[in-house]
């Protein structure tokens, strides 16, 4: 079928399976441009299919020479409903790393049960052994917990409510939003979904089940933004989540023998999740605007493979700031960069929107997300939409 894309509100319903394949060409391509690392060789990566996932299994691939084991959940075509994106990322980046000799399987499953933590486990016995690196990139608005409830994050404040501008991405018009309080409930929910327990019930699994390499590293994301997010983000109950998911990265590194545990902290992306949130759309099209015209700006990939070739696995040793986070989000926080965006943020209109934004570019990498817009595509050719994963078919 011809595939176009379906957007309503910040969700895109379709994905477009040549334009998945492209964009993960172009990010191998990136990647093999780049000089090799000296990394892991057998690797997990929880939360594989898109964003800082996809970006960490290719940049391990390319330049690590690493082989994976992915972990998604995602859903495949049907006779007239297109896959999710997440899915045909995977297939192209399967098929491309087999044909460039890396080994690459995928499970696709609910990576919070104990039945994916059990099926992970065999496959790294099977073929594997142990691995060397566990990249923990899992994101979603809810999670079943060991204890069977159903725990679901919340976007809101912690304390008191907050207004500020935003902008309705459908219009592309400056509104005002106010995010309520979270309850005392919400907080812990969102911690349940988002903070650090699933990473260490993984962690202490794949140790347990003796698959898990001595001094070897896992990593997990994090973001903590500029003041103007704080109250719905770094201070927020997102926030309060990040915050555990960081003290679950001390202990495990002081508690776990032979385990390097990190949080890397990355920069703003455009991705459905940030799409969500109130408030970050608009500073997003700011901040790509400031860091574009200082030559500053990057991408998933390029951010990825910084995070393997120069902070994971630097020649001197891993790179992390004072409180032993690794700090990707550099070059958003410079204060040049951040003082160029307060300054354009209390000036901003709807007049004058187009000028001090990059509104167009953010448009763009939503649309990119799901395989549209890119270049050296024909949007209007017919394409199979009911593609196979290989190690799944």
């Amino acid at each position: 079928m011809v595939v176009q894309p379906k957007v309503k509100g910040f969700m895109c319903t379709t994905a477009h399976p040549e334009g998945c394949r492209e964009a993960v060409r172009q990010q191998i391509e990136y990647v093999k441009s780049q000089p090799k690392t000296e990394g892991p060789k057998k690797v997990l990566v929880l939360g594989a299919s898109m964003g800082y996932g996809l970006a960490s299994r290719i940049a391990l691939t390319y330049s690590c020479d690493a082989d994976t084991i992915g972990v998604i959940f995602d859903k495949p075509g049907k006779e007239k409903r297109t896959g999710t994106a997440g899915w045909y990322n995977t297939v192209a980046f399967e098929q491309m790393a087999t044909a460039d000799g890396h080994y690459a399987k995928t499970l696709n499953g609910d990576a919070y049960s104990e039945e994916m933590k059990e099926q992970v486990i065999s496959l790294i016995k099977k073929d594997f052994g142990k691995v060397d690196m566990v990249v923990y990139s899992l994101a979603a608005p809810r999670r079943k917990a060991p204890d069977g409830v159903t725990y679901r994050s919340v976007l809101k404040t912690v304390g008191e409510e907050y207004t500020n501008q935003s902008i309705d991405l459908m219009t592309n018009e400056i509104t005002t939003v106010t995010i309520p309080p979270a309850t005392e409930e919400e907080i812990q929910a969102t911690i349940k979904v988002m903070g650090g327990e699933d990473w260490r019930l993984w962690i202490e699994a794949l140790k347990q089940a003796d698959v898990l390499e001595d001094n070897a590293k896992t990593v997990a994301y994090s973001y903590i933004g500029p003041e103007i997010t704080y109250p719905i983000y770094y201070g927020g109950s997102i926030g309060q989540a990040k915050q555990d998911l960081y003290k679950t990265a001390d202990a495990m590194n002081e508690q776990i023998d032979g385990l390097e545990a990190y949080v890397a902290v990355n920069k703003a992306v455009v991705t459905q999740s940030s799409a969500a949130i109130p408030i970050v759309p608009l500073y997003i099209s700011i901040l790509f605007k400031v860091m574009k015209e200082k030559n500053l700006h990057e991408g998933c990939i390029e951010q990825m493979y910084r995070l393997v070739h120069d902070r994971l696995y630097a020649a001197d040793g891993v790179v992390t700031d004072e409180n032993r986070l690794i700090r990707m989000d550099d070059y958003e926080m410079k204060p040049e960069v951040q003082k160029a965006v307060a300054d354009i943020w209390q000036d901003i209109s709807l007049d004058n929107l187009a000028d001090v934004t990059d509104i167009d570019g953010y448009w763009q990498e939503f649309y990119e997300i799901f395989g549209f817009h890119i270049d050296g595509v024909d949007y209007d050719a017919d394409v199979d939409i009911q593609v196979e994963i290989p190690s799944l078919a």
